[in-house]
């Protein structure tokens, strides 16, 4: 636990000091290792307050309390302190818990169902005519598997792939 302790205008005592690491020392068990807190003191005429400010993981409270005198307004702080973590604390316990109850069983293995196809489209394809030769080196040109376009002298579609064996294929409707 990191602890600051700051001041305007007054002056910090060490019995006020000592104070406040005795009640820190009975939050700790309520509070991470890894949690900062802010002590910050001011003084307006008469008044004096007392900021508190506790941030960890998943932990952000402050608390401002005033009052006559500065004992006064240190236990009221650290006694809303104390109310407002144990609030947070049960906060997240129960949005833990209600979590585990609320997720539906995982279905049976055999009834798991097949992620949904998806069609991605492509621009492998050209509109101008072409002999397979042209289509060819448009095909090695693009780095793709398939390559559409239109024949040069029938004006029909077609269509070049790549196949596994490193020759070409092609494909012509009738």
């Amino acid at each position: 636990m990191n602890v600051r302790l700051t001041a305007r205008r007054m002056t910090l005592t060490p019995e006020i000091k000592l104070y406040c690491a005795k009640r820190l020392k009975g939050l700790e068990k309520s509070l991470d290792a890894g949690t900062e807190i802010d002590v910050l003191f001011s003084r307006e005429k008469r008044r004096h307050g007392v900021e508190l400010r506790a941030v960890s993981r998943g932990l952000n409270v402050t608390v401002r309390e005033e009052s006559d005198d500065v004992f006064g307004a240190l236990n009221q702080a650290f006694d809303s302190l104390e109310k407002k973590l144990k609030k947070e604390k049960k906060k997240l316990l129960d949005r833990r818990r209600r979590g585990r109850r609320e997720r539906p069983a995982p279905p049976p293995p055999e009834e798991a169902a097949e992620p949904a196809k998806r069609v991605v489209s492509a621009e492998e394809f050209s509109l101008k005519p072409m002999t397979v030769e042209e289509a060819i080196l448009n095909l090695d040109l693009r780095k793709g598997d398939v390559f559409m376009f239109r024949k040069l002298k029938t004006e029909k579609w077609a269509l070049v792939y790549r196949r596994r064996d490193g020759h070409y294929g092609l494909v012509e409707p009738e």
